[in-house]
């Protein structure tokens, strides 16, 4: 296996993982309890990883604030144009 410098790695990752969420957020059509389904995640547990990574990084964010950043819009707004 290819060794990558940890530096490369981290920006890999966080670009693999900006392209996940940028997935999320642009296929709408994708209800979360299908998401759950299949794969045993979904943008709410995305959105709670990235609250707990943030919080061991001493930076603190509410539910709704890591949720809109996962959803790309408040979570309430998300329910009511795209939860089926």
């Amino acid at each position: 296996m290819t060794q990558i410098p940890e530096d490369k790695r981290t920006e890999i990752e966080a670009a693999a993982f900006r392209r996940l969420v940028k997935h999320f957020q642009e296929r709408t059509d994708v209800q979360n309890l299908d998401v759950m389904n299949l794969a045993g995640f979904c943008r709410n547990c995305l959105s709670k990883w990235y609250r707990a990574a943030a919080t061991e990084r001493g930076v603190e964010l509410s539910d709704p604030e890591a949720r809109e950043l996962i959803y790309g819009m408040p979570y309430d707004e998300w329910k009511a144009k795209f939860q089926k």
